[in-house]
């Protein structure tokens, strides 16, 4: 009796958080450019539509850019924070990860006045790269527990082992500790993208005039001519979010790392 409880409450759940979406891409598929219910006609053509919109595809393109900047800043300052909050000791290193990780448990609007405040201070234009410093700051936090959490996992003494066997600290890392951190790394960038990709609140704050597709969804919702070409665009939003996603929690967890011992000596020897 609990079993079937349990999973009636997940279905629920379930319901609750996806059934919106569900109507949402139900309209975009709608013949009327009014939302009503049930619908009466179902047509493809407003994909079509929002493809040819200029500010749609502008929005998409700045987006991806967007997404793609500040995952690649997320990675690297993500690995090195892992790297030296797991691998070594030193002094304030439990503040330092805590402060790597306050960001992502800020309130967004919080998080975007400050930044708006820092750019205005300091005269710095908003455009581009206002947008990508403000994901970054949130972006980092993903990669950063992704990549510490598989550090802890795996045993310092390859990296030791290594080292024993002749590998310079570079050597190491490639053919040691990276192997073991790829599929972390991939993850975190997986869920990097999705999160700056679907970012509005920070955005706002940060983006100026531009406008990435979260933002064009948000200024046009009270044009009542633009719905349909909204929903599509929103369906569009939603599966470049959730694909990421999907392909981060597929992937493989475990490393295995003893082969990259056996690499870096060999490398250490050439």
């Amino acid at each position: 009796m609990s079993r079937i409880l349990l999973r009636v409450a997940t279905g629920a759940t379930l319901a609750f958080i996806y059934f919106p979406l569900l109507v949402i891409a139900l309209y975009a598929f709608n013949e009327s450019i009014t939302q009503g219910w049930p619908i009466s006609g179902y047509t493809t053509n407003w994909f079509g539509e929002a493809w040819r919109d200029e500010d749609v595809r502008g929005a998409l393109f700045l987006s991806v850019k967007a997404a793609l900047s500040a995952t690649a800043i997320a990675l690297v300052l993500g690995t090195l924070a892992s790297l030296a909050v797991a691998r070594h000791r030193f002094f304030g290193r439990e503040t330092i990860s805590f402060l790597v990780i306050l960001p992502i448990a800020l309130p967004g609007i919080v998080t975007g006045m400050a930044l708006n405040a820092s750019y205005v201070r300091f005269n710095v234009d908003f455009g581009l790269l206002t947008i990508v410093i403000g994901h970054a700051t949130f972006c980092i936090v993903v990669v950063y527990n992704n990549v510490v959490a598989r550090l802890r996992r795996s045993s310092p003494s390859l990296e030791e082992a290594s080292s024993d066997l002749g590998a310079d600290s570079w050597q190491t890392f490639r053919y040691v500790t990276f192997p073991q951190l790829r599929t972390a790394l991939l993850a975190g960038a997986l869920l990097a993208f999705a999160l700056s990709f679907d970012e509005v609140i920070v955005t706002t704050f940060t983006s100026g005039s531009e406008q990435t597709l979260p933002i064009w969804i948000f200024t046009n919702l009270a044009r009542p001519q633009q719905l349909p070409i909204i929903n599509v665009v929103a369906v569009a939003v939603i599966l470049l979010s959730v694909i990421p996603v999907w392909l981060a929690q597929r992937l493989t967890r475990e490393p295995t790392g003893v082969g990259g011992i056996a690499a870096a000596a060999t490398g250490a020897r050439q």
